[in-house]
């Protein structure tokens, strides 16, 4: 085979490997909520959700380098006269010099703080935020959606236009509806 060939091969199967790499990073992240559920507290109304999320190369590499990931989550209830609603965001954020990583509701100011990330992720499946007072009672039967996703408009500038157009930077659940149970 004559060295040309060679060379074309080689560079045919490095271009090969790194289009993998390439399309490895593009896979979307993965958000779902396993459940959802209002509950009474002594201060109020809360809302519990069990989160299942997983980060992408990219987001999780912004992430690395000081960059906040913030969760838009929609709450809608179906209440007569008119319907409930709420938007809470939650910010996931990583302090390198102190190598910690924190978890803030920016709508309470509740901060909860993690030495490691699979920490803070496995904080989202156990994830409770205070409620307005209009859902303390909401009646049996009542029909309440949740959607999350990310925030692309709390990103810096330069990652805004990216995070709109690229499949890595995709990250929402699908909407999780329940009925209020009685009780």
């Amino acid at each position: 085979m004559h060295w040309w060939k060679k060379i074309c091969l080689s560079l045919a199967f490095a271009l090969a490997v790194s289009a993998c790499d390439v399309l490895r990073h593009q896979v979307p992240g993965a958000l779902d909520v396993r459940d959802a559920r209002i509950v009474s507290a002594a201060d109020g109304a809360q809302l519990e959700i069990d989160l299942d999320c997983q980060l992408n190369g990219p987001m999780s590499d912004a992430l690395e380098h000081g960059i906040p990931i913030t969760l838009r989550i929609d709450l809608r209830a179906q209440t007569r006269p008119l319907p409930l609603s709420d938007r809470r965001e939650i910010e996931l954020r990583y302090f390198p010099l102190s190598r910690r990583y924190q978890l803030r509701d920016l709508a309470s100011g509740n901060v909860r703080s993690f030495s490691a990330f699979g920490s803070l992720v496995d904080s989202l499946g156990a994830l409770r935020l205070p409620m307005p007072s209009s859902f303390d009672r909401l009646a049996a039967g009542t029909r309440v959606s949740i959607e999350i996703a990310l925030d692309h408009g709390a990103l810096p500038g330069p990652l805004r236009l990216p995070a709109l157009i690229e499949p890595a930077w995709k990250l929402a659940a699908p909407e999780y509806t329940w009925i209020v149970a009685a009780g």
